[in-house]
């Protein structure tokens, strides 16, 4: 088996390659001059399983290039089997037709990666499950929700006042996956888009006076829907929130936004490298995906269950 990393999240990576005891492939990732992508394996694949760790986060455009080129490069390198291991999968929003004219790029971007020449594909919390279906090559879509709920149990101690809550109802299935771990009830917060990245609370299902709220997402981009979210539970009698998210796209002022709004706390795992801002407030912090990422990878090396990693 080898392992190797693009440039979108090298740190992630090298914690997969500890994680596993496996030294990172010896390669080079560049760029001409003209920031064309460059690409040079220095060590022999040829018959080897490879897994090749790259995040599709910004700048999405040119991380998707790195590894669809990786790809094609491990590909003519005669490597056995070539693994796409997407922590944080690009271009997932835009998963249907949302209006007259407009594209399914995540359909697009399956179809890239699959043509490159990737044999498989290992990615985490998709935005919604069904893109699995856009992939013509087994797809593993692995769920940070044991991960992070074991965070919650422990750092919030006396679970009884606890309260799970989905930030829009299309998050309900996500949410209640956590809930569920935790024997915790749920609510919703019913969400409005104005527009792209745009939202607003309408209403909130659910009681929450009182209780101590752990908004639960799949990402976060701009940071308005959990911010907002955040401040209409606390309108609505909650005596805190905090908000647990699989993947910091934290674009914009989002680092800004969460810094002055009312969450206790914002959660994320390592899927998408940090930025360096993110530094500036001490509300955010980091929970390693290292751990269950490397075990996916072990397993599907030696032919075994992934479901399993979650019962």
């Amino acid at each position: 088996m080898k392992l190797l990393a693009g440039n979108s999240n090298r740190m992630l990576a090298e914690a997969v390659s500890s994680h596993l005891d496996i030294p990172l492939t010896k390669a080079q990732v560049k760029r001409f001059a003209d920031n064309e992508v460059w690409v040079t394996i220095d060590e022999n694949v040829r018959g080897e399983d490879v897994f090749l760790i790259q995040s599709t986060s910004f700048p999405a455009n040119d991380n998707l290039m790195e590894l669809l080129v990786c790809i094609d490069a491990l590909k003519r390198a005669s490597a056995k089997r070539i693994t796409a291991v997407m922590p944080y999968f690009g271009y997932a929003r835009q998963d249907r037709k949302t209006g007259g004219r407009t594209p399914i790029s995540a359909k697009l971007v399956a179809n890239l990666i699959t043509r490159a020449g990737a044999d498989r594909v290992l990615t985490m919390d998709l935005h919604s499950g069904q893109i699995q279906g856009f992939f013509d090559i087994p797809t593993d879509n692995l769920i940070s929700a044991p991960l992070l709920a074991g965070d919650i149990r422990a750092n919030y101690k006396s679970p009884e006042d606890l309260l799970i809550v989905s930030p829009d109802v299309g998050g309900v299935v996500r949410a209640l996956a956590v809930a569920s771990r935790l024997n915790t009830e749920l609510a919703i917060v019913d969400k409005r888009r104005s527009g792209p990245g745009k939202s607003e609370v309408a209403n909130i299902i659910g009681d929450v006076q009182g209780r101590r709220c752990i908004l639960f997402d799949d990402m976060i981009d701009g940071g308005g829907t959990l911010c907002n979210a955040a401040q209409a539970l606390m309108d609505g009698g909650a005596a805190e929130v905090s908000a647990y998210v699989s993947h910091g796209v934290l674009s914009g002022g989002a680092v800004e936004r969460v810094g002055n709004s009312v969450l206790k706390e914002l959660v994320m795992t390592d899927s998408i490298s940090a930025p360096q801002r993110a530094g500036e407030t001490p509300k955010i912090r980091y929970v390693s995906c290292a751990p269950l990422i490397g075990e996916a990878i072990r397993r599907i090396a030696n032919e075994e269950s992934v479901s399993k990693l979650f019962d």
